[in-house]
């Protein structure tokens, strides 16, 4: 990444001094220099930057003043002798302010933070932009030498079997050959919970809570001791 500096300073001097800095770092370059806020806007009128080394005293219009014309300015770097504009300055949404004489690690120092924002806006803008994968329905089952498709929200609770695991869905019930173990991790992602060593439940089923058991429909699922913090968890969510 490498940030586009625009200096805008009265004094030749405070050019020089920033010149020798953004040189020193390859995540800069000098997109120009202006001796004047008028001089100034004009470039910004023609050209893009990402960063601003602005003066505050200048002849004709102040670097704050410059700073309330822009609708849209690149990052704001202040650079001044004078500390009393500070409060004032950070109003503008500026993002530093330089003392002079500037040194190099306070310039550093500056520029680093300038970097993490840009890092930051750019993961950001990326994840907005990334379309969100599509969430899964339903997965697929063997039973009886043929895979069936089943969709998460058909069942109601899962009930081991010895080396089966047995499906109870709203209209039916299926058996495959599988762990209670790897059909919790299958579902759990999709609002099951373990409630006993033989029973994982769909949250959305649950209908009531007796004593230690759990309500979907007329079946009553019991609630294993190692598991009812799980539950209560849930409940009180």
């Amino acid at each position: 990444m490498t940030l586009r500096c625009l200096i805008v300073d009265d004094e030749p001097p405070a050019h020089k001094v920033l010149e020798n800095y953004i040189g020193k770092l390859h995540s800069l370059t000098l997109a120009g220099n202006c001796y004047n806020a008028i001089e100034a806007l004009n470039f910004l009128h023609e050209n893009t930057v990402d960063i601003l080394f602005l003066d505050i005293n200048m002849p004709e219009l102040s670097g704050l003043e410059m700073l309330k014309t822009l609708n849209n300015p690149p990052i704001v770097i202040l650079t001044t002798a004078y500390s009393e504009y500070a409060l004032e300055s950070y109003e503008f949404g500026v993002t530093d302010y330089l003392m002079k004489p500037i040194r190099f690690d306070r310039f550093l120092k500056s520029v680093n933070r300038v970097l993490e924002m840009k890092a930051e806006s750019l993961t950001n803008a990326v994840a907005i932009e990334k379309p969100a994968a599509p969430k899964e329905t339903s997965f697929f089952i063997k039973v009886d030498g043929v895979q069936r498709k089943v969709r998460f929200e058909d069942i109601q609770y899962v009930e081991s079997k010895g080396n089966f695991v047995r499906l109870h869905c709203e209209d039916t019930r299926l058996m495959t050959a599988d762990t209670l173990s790897n059909m919790e991790q299958k579902l759990s992602p999709h609002g099951f919970l373990r409630v006993h060593k033989s029973f994982v439940v769909n949250l959305e089923k649950i209908t009531g809570l007796e004593g230690n058991r759990l309500l979907i429909d007329d079946m009553k699922i019991p609630v294993g001791n190692s598991y009812k913090q799980g539950v209560l968890k849930m409940i009180k969510r």
